[in-house]
């Protein structure tokens, strides 16, 4: 089938992220979110991920307003009748996912494909809940989207062969490399990686180092990029914690317990680069703000 327009749910950094690679691709794209407001700052965030890659000469600043041209915005769910393919990117939540879903599949033609960008919950499951299984699938992102080349491709048990296909092929023509994983939580990435940024969290509650130290000791002691706390202020902790809560829910195996500290952290609404602070503290552009303290 041809993708010509996708419409995007969610225009938070990874739903924005998404937007970019896609229009960069040649998309066109109907970014959607609750509010106009929501949209603005998800298309301005657009526009930042666009204006450093000029700065670095990755990037030609014609070809920008080109790629924010391809980008349209709006807040009433209707006006994705006219998509190709859709993919969401709202709140880990099941309940909610499943409701948007049910929505659109009132809203839009029966061909089209609907994807969740689901860290962690069951595809099979949300098929089932539509009238599409067959045109329904996972299609998970790693953040930050456009510096990321990973998509991992989930098919739910009613998956076919041609919304496979369809799929993997827009991952492809996103630049992206695809690795299709089965419909367990976690599926491959977050469940290897979770554990790990939750076991950083167990590390730092017990006392074994302060945050700054855990980090560089993975940084340099496993050639991480990004030590496990500074990727779990990235991630989202609220979202880190959704994840972890489904494995240690379906798995029923203490190893996926979410670390006490992380629950309290959410509770506290220290969620991370994206809320101000975390287990580090950011600047209103994201930026981080280098802790006064050694280890800290």
């Amino acid at each position: 089938m041809s993708i010509g327009t996708v419409g995007i749910i969610g225009a938070g950094q990874m739903g924005a992220g998404v937007a970019q690679v896609a229009a960069q691709s040649g998309l066109n794209i109907v970014l959607n979110d609750v509010s106009d407001d929501l949209c603005r700052r998800g298309l301005e965030g657009v526009d930042r991920n666009l204006e450093r890659m000029i700065q670095r000469g990755r990037f030609k600043p014609d070809e920008r307003d080109r790629v924010l041209r391809r980008i349209e915005t709006c807040s009433r769910l209707e006006d994705l009748a006219g998509v190709d393919f859709v993919l969401e990117a709202v709140v880990e939540n099941e309940d909610a996912k499943i409701a948007l879903f049910q929505k659109l599949d009132k809203i839009c033609p029966p061909e089209v494909i609907f994807a969740s960008n689901t860290s962690s919950i069951s595809i099979t499951r949300m098929a089932a809940r539509t009238t599409r299984a067959d045109r329904f699938i996972g299609m998970h992102f790693m953040n930050p989207v456009p510096a990321m080349r990973l998509v991992e491709i989930i098919r739910g048990l009613a998956t076919s062969q041609e919304t496979y296909e369809a799929t993997r092929t827009l991952a492809e023509r996103l630049g992206k490399n695809t690795m299709t994983a089965e419909d367990f939580p976690g599926f491959i990435v977050n469940r290897i990686l979770l554990p790990m940024i939750n076991e950083g969290i167990y590390t730092l509650y017990e006392g074994v180092g302060g945050v700054t130290y855990i980090d560089t000791a993975m940084e340099l002691g496993t050639n991480q990029p990004m030590g496990p706390l500074e990727l779990a202020d990235l991630i989202g902790l609220d979202t880190c914690l959704a994840i972890m809560e489904v494995m240690h829910r379906v798995f029923g195996d203490d190893k996926y317990r979410p670390c006490p500290l992380l629950k309290k952290y959410v509770d506290a609404g220290y969620l991370g680069r994206k809320s101000g602070r975390g287990f580090y503290s950011y600047d209103a552009r994201g930026n981080l703000i280098p802790p006064v303290a050694p280890g800290r």
